[in-house]
């Protein structure tokens, strides 16, 4: 047996059926290389040989997602504390070592490399039972609204092939009662045939709101084109089974919608993150999961900064001063600052008032709103300190 190190570096490129794990001690020398299945089994005596090693253990991953959870999971019950290495790190880092050849078992040893040399990155914890809930169904909920903007726009194509009158007449994204139309009458000779009065009595009979300006809208699409194109016959089954897989994907989406507010709103700071304007119950879980441990983030420059939205200099010899925005940042939280700044700006208030005030200091629309979120991270990470909801002006200072 070898003799047991003080110190050893572990780096895991993670994937979905199988990780690689390289071990390096104090002077870059591989330990330990080889491929893990992701299997409770394999990751266990994995584990065991590299904790043999040595004294001290410091572990890196590459992946911080689905595909890793198992492995994440066996090292916190196995009081390990892995961090997290950008891909974008890894990439950049791999350029200062021999060779060119882009190998799992490279990989991982540039990994462990990096973690060796570097010592700011941030830790990987193993997400609470809400948290982990919160991130399936948000991530869920993102795929299920992909699909439906896939088949709008699979939807509108095909009608415009078909019937380009009607795909202008409606906004098929956001009008049930256009999609209601198309499961049953496609085409303008089956639109003519039913004529306005009985296809405002079967629409309505289907719940569609204004039933009548549907009807009316879709007759006078009918009425300009009087031609019936080659292949419409197939074209019209297509666009009406692209209308029903809108409409269930829609009452799915708001069964989820319902299951994440449910959800979302047992966190103990549920109330006070809602309490923010523009951040309803679905930005609400986003943040939870994007953010993680609130505990993480010392101050709000923090939060701010994991959110993107503190630019960082890019000098260059003479050139100084130059801000931009920084390329290590929580896409996702981002995101959620920025989509919940926008939608508070539409209601007067305070936010709307600062947008604004950045508008006539000659920002444009997205540099403006990028400036309103920037605020905002300060207000909701105070607002979470001190556990009190928002108010429209700040509480008065309490004297001793």
């Amino acid at each position: 047996m070898s003799e047991r190190r003080a110190r050893i570096w572990v780096g895991i490129d993670a994937g979905k059926a199988h990780h690689w794990a390289a071990v390096v001690d104090e002077t870059g020398a591989t330990l330990w290389s080889e491929k893990i299945e992701n299997d409770e089994s394999a990751i266990l005596t994995a584990l065991g040989e590299i904790l043999d090693l040595a004294e001290e253990v410091h572990w890196a991953v590459d992946i911080s997602s689905r595909s890793s959870a198992l492995l994440l999971a066996l090292l916190a019950a196995h009081g390990q504390q892995p961090v997290y290495v950008p891909g974008r790190t890894v990439n950049r880092m791999a350029g200062a070592y021999r060779g060119e050849a882009k190998t799992d078992a490279r990989d991982a040893y540039v990994i462990a490399e990096t973690a060796r040399h570097r010592r700011d990155f941030a830790t990987i914890g193993v997400p609470a039972q809400l948290a982990a809930d919160l991130a399936l169904l948000t991530a869920h909920r993102t795929d299920l609204v992909t699909d439906r903007v896939q088949t709008v726009n699979r939807l509108r194509d095909v009608l415009t092939g078909m019937f380009p009158a009607l795909e202008r007449a409606f906004d098929y994204s956001a009008r049930k009662g256009a999609l209601v139309l198309l499961t049953g009458y496609q085409t303008p000779a089956a639109l003519r045939r039913r004529g306005l009065a009985r296809l405002t009595s079967w629409l309505a009979n289907r719940g569609v709101r204004d039933a009548d300006s549907v009807a009316a809208t879709a007759m006078e699409a009918a009425q300009a084109q009087q031609t019936a194109l080659p292949g419409e016959d197939a074209a019209a089954q297509i666009v009406a089974d692209l209308a029903t897989q809108i409409l269930a994907l829609d009452n799915r989406l708001k069964r989820l919608d319902r299951q994440i507010r449910d959800a979302f709103r047992t966190h103990a700071q549920a109330e006070i993150i809602e309490s923010l304007p523009g951040m309803g119950p679905i930005l609400g879980a986003e943040f939870i999961v994007a953010a993680g441990d609130m505990t993480a983030y010392t101050d709000a420059g923090h939060l701010a900064s994991a959110a993107g939205l503190v630019p960082v200099p890019r000098d260059s010899g003479r050139r100084t001063g130059n801000l931009h925005r920084p390329k290590r940042y929580s896409r996702r939280l981002r995101r959620v600052f920025y989509l919940s700044a926008q939608t508070s700006i539409i209601r007067d208030g305070p936010n709307r008032d600062y947008y604004l005030k950045k508008r006539g200091e000659g920002c444009k629309h997205v540099q403006a709103v990028i400036a309103l979120a920037r605020r905002r991270t300060s207000v909701l990470w105070a607002l979470l300190r001190d556990d009190r909801a928002f108010t429209p002006t700040p509480p008065i200072a309490q004297t001793t």
